[in-house]
């Protein structure tokens, strides 16, 4: 069927659906099919090039921003698979099914829920010197979080885009700027420019299943609830080397992961929230990153949750960096932060600075969890590494600190007392600066203790007490501190 036939084709559908659909959403529209009939019908390298789409979709989309706080917003409303997820998508270049190639690829639009380029069922997209220009809304924050409706760049149903030396820029609501959702699709950029504007504008997101490959790559968004580098539902992967980001938008850390997150040499600015957010049973590796959030309000470097919101499962993050430095110039917010969770932390020669002067805090928060049983259990390792500042709990949460390689730690632990366990343990090269008082369930320093003295606690006059039942090593005794201060039993 040439052009001409499928357009004529195209009016009747419209007419049809005029006169009957009560619910358009439930099957393509029209101006959907006009879309696919052309990228059927033009070959695939003269589909769209330099092509400018202003005109808006007559219906508005729903009002309602996300629901305020951190992190980014779960879930409710969104559709239960990609296929109703996207069933409004539309691309103004397209490519389904097939394998293309494309140099000084010019793609700009402002039509709702409409990608730049989206590639689906299979296809392949190779493109280079390309700019992507979207400034459309989305229909839904939630499919665009779950399936990436409206995202600049997207690749669906195990498809594959590989983009370099490109520039992508989106100003709408929902409008991430590079996404790959599904298992089998992959995003690949290198030395991409990604600018992101709009609230819920992530950077770039992988979900289910879906996998995202940066070199060089620079990002920085402005909207609320829209972190650079993130998975969302269904769990992604995410590698990124080289490249930096920077966020200002309210609860949009660097790195929000609900999957696997790993990054190496990078560098991650943000102003108003975490340095870095694991959701669920799921992780985030930094290598050489250096990252600080500048946050007025209280926010915490790293934060480790379940919100229940059914975006992740499970409830063990884990967060790992080696190298690089952490800062969080905050006033108010730990260093570290688990809530509703297991969260373990492993540091390896990281520069590590919060003004604070909380180093790791485990909690309860009334936003996430049933009250009672949703405090955080904290598991912090230092591995020749240098850690100042003080852990703190409360009393449904436990927090313990491993240190390593000669790690040495400056600080008080658990000077209120509050909380559920607290326990330290110290190997033959690490040592530990008392800053006040502290309180023990129990300490593992058998190669620190000879007799009755401790030679690797430096205690400046403080006591540390500790719960002889819970705490058999040390045998209900009493032992002297190196520079002053005991080791006790709590009576």
């Amino acid at each position: 069927m040439n052009l001409k036939s499928l357009m004529a084709l195209a009016a009747i559908v419209l007419a049809l659906s005029a006169c009957g659909s009560a619910t358009p959403a439930a099957s393509p529209t029209a101006t959907q099919a006009m879309a696919k009939a052309t990228a059927t019908a033009l070959p695939a390298a003269t589909a769209v090039k330099t092509a400018t789409a202003t005109s808006a979709q007559t219906n508005a989309p729903p009002g309602g921003a996300p629901p305020a706080g951190n992190p980014p917003p779960g879930a409710g409303t969104g559709a239960q698979s990609a296929t109703q997820g996207l069933s409004t998508a539309t691309g103004k270049y397209a490519l389904d099914g097939k394998t293309a190639t494309e140099n000084g690829l010019n793609v700009t639009t402002a039509i709702t829920d409409q990608s730049g380029i989206y590639v689906t069922n299979g296809g392949s997209l190779t493109v280079a010197n390309a700019a992507v220009n979207t400034s459309g809304n989305t229909s839904s924050d939630e499919n665009s979080s779950f399936y990436g409706l409206n995202a600049g760049v997207l690749a669906a149903g195990g498809s594959k885009i590989v983009m370099n030396d490109s520039v992508i820029t989106t100003t709408g609501t929902g409008a991430n700027g590079a996404f790959a959702t599904g298992a089998g699709s992959s995003v690949a950029l290198k030395n991409v420019t990604i600018s992101a504007t709009g609230d819920g504008g992530h950077g770039i997101m992988a979900t289910q299943g879906g996998a995202v490959t940066l070199e060089n790559v620079v990002m920085n968004t402005t909207g609320a609830h829209s972190a650079p580098i993130a998975t969302d539902r269904g769990s992604g992967t995410v590698v990124s080397t080289g490249g930096s980001v920077t966020s200002s938008g309210a609860d949009s850390p660097c790195y929000y992961s609900t999957g696997d997150i790993t990054v190496n040499g990078n560098t991650c600015k943000t102003t108003s929230s975490e340095i870095a957010v694991i959701e669920g049973a799921n992780a985030i590796t930094l290598k050489d990153v250096t990252a600080q959030t500048s946050a007025t309000t209280e926010k915490w470097g790293v934060m480790i949750y379940q919100s229940f919101s059914g975006d992740a499962l499970g409830s063990h993050g884990i967060f790992t960096a080696t190298g690089g430095a952490l800062t969080n110039t905050a006033a108010k917010g730990a260093m570290f932060y688990v809530t509703n969770s297991h969260g373990t932390i492993t540091l390896n020669g990281v520069k590590v600075s919060a003004a604070s002067g909380v180093l790791l805090q485990a909690a309860a928060n009334d936003r996430w969890g049933t009250s009672g049983s949703n405090g955080g259990t904290a598991e912090l390792v230092g591995i020749g590494q240098t850690l100042n500042g003080n852990l703190v709990a409360d009393k449904i949460s436990a927090i313990s600190l491993s240190l390593q390689k000669n790690s040495a730690f400056t600080g008080a632990i658990n000077a209120e007392n509050t909380a559920k366990t607290a326990s330290l343990t110290l190997d033959a090269t690490s040592s530990w600066n008392v800053g006040a008082d502290s309180y023990l369930t129990c300490l593992a320093n058998a190669d620190g203790i000879s007799g009755t003295t401790v030679s690797n606690i430096t205690g400046n006059g403080h006591t540390v007490y500790y719960n002889a039942s819970a705490c058999a090593a040390l045998g209900g005794k009493t032992y002297t501190l190196n520079g002053g201060g005991t080791l006790k039993p709590l009576s």
